[in-house]
């Protein structure tokens, strides 16, 4: 089995997550989108819930495909 590794391409983590999901056989690298909503300020709670969020927003695109 081969898979494509595909990166955010600069896209916001949105529209690149919806970009991923329309492409069969592609799973997502997508550093600079998964921390895209983190900041220092942030509680470790809020931090956490917000990286979490993004992990599920990468996972979903990269194997649920439409």
């Amino acid at each position: 089995m081969v898979r494509v590794v595909a990166l955010s391409g600069g896209y916001k983590r949105a529209d690149a997550c919806k970009r991923l999901a329309a492409n069969h056989g592609m799973i997502a690298s997508f550093s600079r989108a998964l921390a895209e909503d983190l900041r220092h300020s942030m509680s470790d709670a809020v931090f956490e819930g917000t990286l979490a969020k993004s992990i599920d927003e990468i996972y979903l695109a990269s194997t649920v495909k439409v």
